[in-house]
């Protein structure tokens, strides 16, 4: 008897991240409803609350379902629609508090690639390995940088 071995690889996700505006963003976002009824108010009230209920509903739809994804997924990480396989990736570092935040504004890699997103605190900064490529570093903004930078680790040591 002969037994098959699955050539394929892995595909599993092993971290994954909505990166979703905060409570207040989602609150700000909302604003543009009333504001959409003020309009409409002088020409048809209960349409003009119909107008900014719905515009507000739509806008904080949009605003959590547009957001990127972070995500490492058979030896991939995915960042938003950018895609690097881990084998190109060095020691990846997490940072929160004020480290993040220099890492983010004075200490940022300007040649790097960046998926960086206002109100989420921590940051993972991973170097890219590859000769070839001209971008230094991959920064993302996180919620839970240890456990974003052990996905990355993992799927490294898988490779």
């Amino acid at each position: 008897m002969r037994l098959m071995q699955n050539p394929a690889q892995d595909t599993r996700e092993t971290y994954r991240e909505r990166l979703s505006p905060s409570l207040w963003m989602l609150v700000v976002i909302a604003l543009a409803g009333p504001m959409v009824a003020l309009v409409f108010a002088p020409v048809a009230a209960d349409a003009a609350a119909i107008a900014g209920a719905g515009v507000s509903l739509l806008l904080v739809v949009l605003a959590v379902v547009l957001a990127p994804v972070v995500r490492v997924r058979g030896g991939v990480l995915h960042a938003g629609r950018a895609h690097i396989d881990v084998r190109w990736l060095g020691e990846p570092e997490g940072f929160t508090g004020q480290d993040a935040h220099d890492r983010r504004t004075r200490d940022i890699a300007r040649d790097g690639w960046h998926l960086i997103r206002g109100g989420i605190d921590g940051l993972v900064v991973v170097p890219v390995i590859d000769p070839a490529d001209p971008v230094s570093s991959w920064s993302i903004s996180t919620r839970t940088p240890d456990r974003l930078r052990a996905a990355i680790l993992t799927a490294r040591a898988g490779r």
